[in-house]
């Protein structure tokens, strides 16, 4: 009796973990090309950088696949990347999908690549922000690396532009960002 008691307890828990995760795509499922990548040495991270890819939408889990693959393509082919710079990537399709994933240096955000999570949102959010699915599992994707150890229970979330002179996120994501919870806006 006892140790089903116990696997129920284990269980809730489990069911409890994965529901702040949002559904996630690994790298074989948008068909990642293979990378080699370094262990990030700041773990768990105590940064996140927020960004948007400046590029097309994608509301479809095919749409969001190919765009994951160009984005990969240009990183590595163009920029000389070892991979896709970012550690996650967000469809408005309500997907997580895995760049880098958990635990791997990105290269995303100059002076915080070692010690940041680097979130990015598929599209461009200058004038508007992602729909209500990609924010939800934006926010959802911080609370999974927090309750699975990746991200610190204490870190700091910034926008790309805080890091670097750039536009990233956008003026209407990084407004939306700045009433997130644990956003910096002193970096």
């Amino acid at each position: 009796m006892k140790v089903a008691a116990v696997l129920v307890i284990a269980l809730t828990s489990l069911v409890a973990v994965s529901q702040q995760c949002p559904r996630i795509i690994n790298r074989a499922g948008w068909g990642a090309r293979a990378a080699n990548t370094a262990v990030l040495p700041n773990r768990p991270a105590p940064w996140v950088v927020m960004h948007h890819t400046a590029g097309a939408h994608c509301t479809t889990d095919a749409a969001c696949a190919q765009q994951m693959r160009n984005i990969q393509n240009f990183h590595m082919n163009t920029n000389g990347w070892a991979d896709i710079g970012y550690n996650w990537c967000i469809g408005e399709n309500g997907a997580a999908y895995e760049g880098r994933g958990w635990g791997r240096q990105g290269a995303h955000a100059p002076g915080y690549n070692d010690r940041s999570m680097g979130l990015c949102v598929m599209g461009t959010f200058t004038n508007a922000i992602p729909n209500a699915a990609a924010r939800n599992a934006a926010q959802s994707l911080i609370a999974c690396g927090v309750s699975q150890g990746h991200i610190a229970s204490n870190y700091w979330l910034i926008g790309h532009r805080q890091a670097t002179a750039t536009a990233c996120p956008g003026n209407a994501f990084f407004n939306e960002i700045r009433n997130w919870p644990r956003f910096n806006p002193n970096v």
